[in-house]
């Protein structure tokens, strides 16, 4: 009864979201255009026929999405069944209680891909001989983790059997391109030395085996969803310094050594038998035999505790002590600044406030000093308001999506080598939050006073994704010529520009429309004066790029350490799991970022330099200008990269992301700015 109220509680939940979703598909939209076009509609809005024919359209869009994502969400509450059954299992009531608060996030992520990511056998519960599902995913360069090929482009077996599995959109964004292998693993079937084909290289398909062993290439299987890595061959450089004397050799046989518990899979791992190779060194033909061995032994290691041996390397004692080395440090640094930060503002303000009531007692003519000088210029709008307020949705936006992504990580969503999670988590969840940066940047533009909406809007929607839609079409290309996995089908591609088309664009114009009827004003202790103040000549330091240059040092500073492991995971081969001790620096990183730009406005200010907007907005963002600086440090000193394909995708994507950083940052560091600027002149009386 717990799995049909479940299915009936997703259905229904899928009824009230479709729903909205396809009213928002027409009516804001019409309504948007209308506003955009003036009054393209009007004709619609006097005649009954137009709102009859807008329903109309609504009811056809409902039913044509009804049969697209019924079936996808009916799998998901399969998957959300057997989720809970393993919680369940495993008596872990905090763990039930996190799971099932996200059990309908879990199914519309999973919904809108259409396929889990789950092997055939489904249950994973296997009798003797049964087939197991294994399947042959990618082969690279073990140092570019993202110039992957298909598992096939090298000359290995070809039985005829090969079937290509349907994958996910997560798994087909992280470059998974899974097909059937062709060794025959049955469930507690030992193999010994089992022949898979005899083939006879030719010359051309030598040279791309030695050439794959010469840039160290791997292979990686999934074998009932567990993980197999294993290099295709070796190179012989013992007692030669020429590279032209090294030997290449392809591995022939490969020992596959499987635990089982029961009628379940618990582990596999391969091994490469090294006295099993064949020369390569020379251009001629050779005759290959490859074979395989399958050894089975039983263990007590539970199924719901397989996945921990790939989390366990981040979790090491001494990857720990580094971890908590950096937190103590960041700890140190959050002290550090925040108090030398209240004591020299509260002591600074503390004096200001004094002299400014004594100057209020004193003559009239006294000439003012300091902040309160510009009371009349500080809360004057900034210069391309409607940038701005994009900028500032977008950072909203992107700081949003940010927090639900720590949310599934920490109650464990993002578990080692669940295929394509975090990225399908990244497409869904930006896409249904995009209507907090239309509401966002609109109302805070409107509140500045300003009347052309619609272009901030589009501005809003395009500011992020502009530019990582160039950097897409760029290094997709890049991936097509190299033929590599990276480069995305077609059909993915149509699959996320309708999520963008039906699921971006009608909330984000959704919000632009509530941001517009919002109806608030902006809140300013003091009267702007109506013509502004001429800033002073302040020294060099006090310009903007020295200013952010300090600003975004701290805040770096407290990161980098942590900056290392992120960066290896994400384009090297470790594995990171350690969440919480992420979202801690991750919360540091936000304190240090606002005071110190609440420092630097003071300081600004103090200078009577009125043009704090901008200026808080770019110290806070800066920290992403570091991180991109230590990208240029990571590639160079740290890993082994090297290509061309892989140059562009590492600098490529990683200045969209410092890109969304520094949006997201910047917002951070203005918001704090805001705060800090309006408690201080609503303190004092001004003129």
């Amino acid at each position: 009864m717990e799995y049909v109220c479940m299915v009936l509680a997703l259905t229904s939940t899928w009824t009230i979201f479709l729903a909205f979703g396809t009213l928002a598909c027409v009516f804001p939209i019409s309504y948007f255009v209308d506003m955009a076009y003036q009054n393209a509609f009007h004709s619609l809005d006097t005649q009954t026929l137009g709102l009859g024919f807008l329903l109309l359209l609504n009811t056809l869009i409902f039913f044509a999405l009804g049969f697209l994502i019924g079936y996808p969400v009916a799998s998901a509450s399969a998957v959300i069944e057997e989720v809970l059954e393993v919680v369940t299992e495993k008596n872990d009531s905090a763990a039930v209680m996190g799971r099932s608060s996200l059990a309908l996030v879990l199914a519309i992520l999973i919904s809108f891909h259409g396929t889990h990511v789950r092997s055939d056998a489904s249950d994973h519960h296997y009798k003797d001989g049964d087939s197991v599902p294994l399947y042959a995913n990618k082969v690279g360069p073990f140092h570019n983790p993202s110039e992957t090929y298909r598992y096939f482009d090298l000359p290995f077996c070809v039985t005829g059997k090969e079937k290509e599995k349907t994958e996910a959109l997560g798994e087909v964004l992280n470059g998974d391109r899974l097909v059937s292998a062709p060794y025959e693993l049955n469930f507690k079937t030992e193999r010994d030395s089992k022949v898979v084909c005899k083939r006879k290289l030719t010359k051309e398909q030598v040279a791309q085996f030695r050439e794959a062993v010469r840039k160290d290439y791997y292979f990686q299987m999934y074998y009932d969803d567990l993980p197999i890595w294993g290099f295709i061959g070796t190179v012989d450089k013992e007692g030669k310094t020429d590279p032209s004397e090294y030997k290449y050799f392809l591995y022939k046989h490969i020992q596959f050594d499987i635990l089982y518990n029961k009628d379940r899979v618990i582990e596999i791992s391969a091994r490469m038998d090294p006295h099993s190779v064949v020369d390569l060194t020379e251009d001629k033909d050779v005759d290959v035999e490859f074979m395989y061995t399958a050894k089975w032994k039983e263990t007590d290691t539970p199924f719901e505790k397989r996945m921990e041996k790939y989390s366990q390397s981040s979790s090491l004692p001494h990857h720990l002590e580094i971890h908590w080395f950096s937190i103590i440090n960041s700890c140190v640094t959050v002290l550090l600044l925040t108090g030398f930060l209240a004591t020299i503002l509260m002591r600074v303000l503390k004096n200001d406030f004094m002299k400014y009531a004594q100057d209020e007692e004193a003559a009239d003519d006294q000439e003012e000093t300091g902040w309160k000088y510009i009371h009349g210029d500080v809360f004057r709008f900034p210069k391309n308001k409607s940038l701005f307020a994009a900028s500032l949705g977008s950072g909203t936006q992107l700081f949003t999506l940010t927090i639900f992504i720590f949310m599934l990580a920490l109650v464990g969503v993002f578990y080692p080598y669940n295929r394509g999670a975090l990225f399908t988590a990244l497409v869904v969840i930006y896409a249904l939050t995009s209507g907090i940066a239309g509401y966002t940047a609109t109302s805070f533009y409107i509140q500045l006073e300003g009347t052309n909406w619609v272009r901030n809007l589009l501005l809003t929607g395009c500011l992020f994704c502009g530019p990582l839609f160039f950097m897409f079409c760029f290094l997709n290309t890049v991936a097509i010529v190299y033929s590599a996995t990276a480069a995305l089908p077609f059909g993915t591609i149509v699959v996320i520009v309708l999520i963008w088309t039906l699921v971006t664009s009608p909330l984000l114009v959704l919000g632009g429309i509530a941001g517009k009827n919002s109806k608030s004003e902006f809140q300013a202790p003091v009267r702007t004066t109506k013509y502004p103040r001429e800033i002073p000549p302040l020294p060099w330091y006090r310009s903007t790029v020295p200013q952010m240059a300090m600003a975004g040092f701290l805040p770096f500073s407290a990161i980098y350490i942590e900056l290392y492991y992120i960066f290896a995971s994400v384009w090297g081969h470790r594995i990171y799991t350690i969440y919480s001790i992420l979202f801690i620096v991750f919360i540091i990183l936000l304190i240090v970022t606002a005071f110190i730009t609440v420092a630097l406005t003071y300081f600004q200010l103090a200078a009577e330099d009125h043009e704090w907007w901008w200026r808080s907005f770019l110290c806070g963002g800066s920290t992403g200008l570091f991180i991109y600086g230590y990208c240029l440090y990571y590639y160079y000193a740290r890993s082994d990269m090297s290509g061309f394909m892989q140059t562009s995708f590492f600098f490529g994507y990683m200045a969209c992301i410092c890109y969304g950083f520094f949006l997201m940052l910047g917002s951070v560091g203005f918001r704090a700015s805001l705060l800090f600027v309006r408690h201080i002149y609503r303190s004092i009386k001004c003129e």
